[in-house]
């Protein structure tokens, strides 16, 4: 039988009822004053473990409510955990082979952030 939780209107004091669900969600005291419901929500975590490395993973992780900002930084963290796990992220390193070999020039993020030459160091 599941725990309903009540609070008095006038003290705030909260107590937990065992219920039925088919019950009336209702509690009077002692003296006959009704209290309130109050709500609140799960505490439950469900698939909370997520594979980096699988596409359907990342569609399960994300959803049509989501800015593109915050899909980007989903994308961030599993490409963070590919890193860590693999050395390097296999799908921005395809990502990076595949625009070096449409254009022909590195990809902007793979470019070296340190240029030494002879004459003068460039950091980008």
């Amino acid at each position: 039988m599941p725990l309903y939780t009540y609070e008095n209107p006038d003290s705030g004091e909260v107590k937990e009822i065992v219920q039925a669900m088919l019950d009336k969600h209702v509690y009077f005291d002692a003296i006959g004053q009704q209290w309130n419901r109050v709500f609140s929500s799960p505490r439950a975590a469900v698939d909370t473990k997520v594979n980096p490395f699988s596409q359907k993973d990342f569609l399960r992780h994300t959803n049509k409510n989501m800015t593109v900002g915050q899909i980007m930084d989903v994308s961030a963290e599993m490409s963070d955990k590919r890193a860590n796990k693999a050395g390097v992220d296999p799908v921005k390193k395809g990502v990076f082979d595949r625009y070096k070999k449409s254009t022909g020039k590195e990809h902007p993020l793979d470019r070296p952030k340190k240029i030494e030459t002879k004459n003068f160091i460039l950091e980008t």
